[in-house]
Parts: structure tokens; C-alpha cells; sequence
């Protein structure tokens, strides 16, 4: 038998929302606040990998338990250091709107960015690669405020 490789898409929705205990509303809520970033077959259907599935039930945890809205799950992907992990010179960082607002993440502001982050996949970007999990995202943001000088 075959290994499934984590980042590949290949549940649909269905399979996620029964696996997850979650409604598939709720899938397509999280992701048209940008939360995440389904694949999208050229039919519109969505399939998720198993990082995918990490990602949402990281999300659905938050919800719940740490009782943090889907705006505040939001402000905090908006936290993570894009132009680090890309590794943006200033002068393409501090014209752009991911460095400056701390709304939302970069992916939602696909139509104003420049260079690569406007033509690239966001969904195969590694700043929405950089958190599959509840811990990895608590990590990033750790070491991003050890690492700004106040």
C-alpha cells in the first residue's frame, strides 16, 4: 500500500467534515475568511491533504476551546513574518500591505502584492506553508516577537 504524501490533496470535503466532526459549511466558512487555502479542481471541487485537515482542526480548537473568533484567528495569521520567511529586501517590504497591516494574512491581499508573492500559488507559498499546526503557528509567532526590538 502506498503512502499518502501529507501535502498532497486528496480527501474532499465530505471525507474532511465526517473525519473532523465539523459541518462542510464551516470548511467553506474558514475558507472564505482565509483561513485556509483548499485545492481547487478545474470542476470548483475542493480537496484537502492531511495538512489541510492539521490545519482546520488547529482552527476548530481555537474556536472552541482557547475561544478565539474567527477576526482574532485571522489577526493572528496576519502576524506571521512573511517578508522574513520570504526574505523581502526593506524596500519591497515596506511597500507592502502584508507588513503593514495586521488584519489579515498575506494570502488575502493576493491583488495588491508585488513580485512573486502576486503571480505564485499562495496555497504552495511557503508563508502559508509555515503553519500546519497549532504549535507551529505558537512557535513562528514566538520567535517573531523575541525577535522584534521594542
Amino acid at each position: 500500500m502506498k503512502a499518502v504524501d501529507e501535502n498532497e490533496p486528496v480527501f474532499p470535503i465530505g471525507i474532511v467534515a465526517c473525519k473532523l466532526g465539523i459541518s462542510e459549511h464551516t470548511i467553506r466558512l474558514y475558507e472564505r475568511e482565509g483561513l485556509i487555502i483548499p485545492y481547487k479542481k478545474e470542476s470548483g471541487h475542493r480537496l484537502f491533504s492531511m495538512r489541510d485537515m492539521e490545519r482546520i482542526e488547529c482552527i476548530k480548537k481555537t474556536i472552541n476551546e482557547k475561544k478565539i473568533s474567527i477576526a482574532g484567528i485571522r489577526r493572528l495569521l496576519a502576524l506571521i513574518p512573511c517578508w522574513e520567511i520570504k526574505g523581502c529586501e526593506d524596500e519591497i517590504k515596506l511597500s507592502c500591505p502584508a507588513y503593514v497591516d495586521y488584519e489579515k494574512p498575506c494570502w488575502l491581499h493576493k491583488e495588491q502584492l508585488k513580485g512573486d508573492c502576486a503571480t505564485n500559488e499562495c496555497r504552495e507559498c511557503p508563508v502559508y506553508n509555515s503553519i500546519k499546526s497549532c504549535d507551529e503557528l505558537k512557535e513562528l509567532l514566538k520567535r517573531y516577537i523575541e525577535n522584534v526590538s521594542i
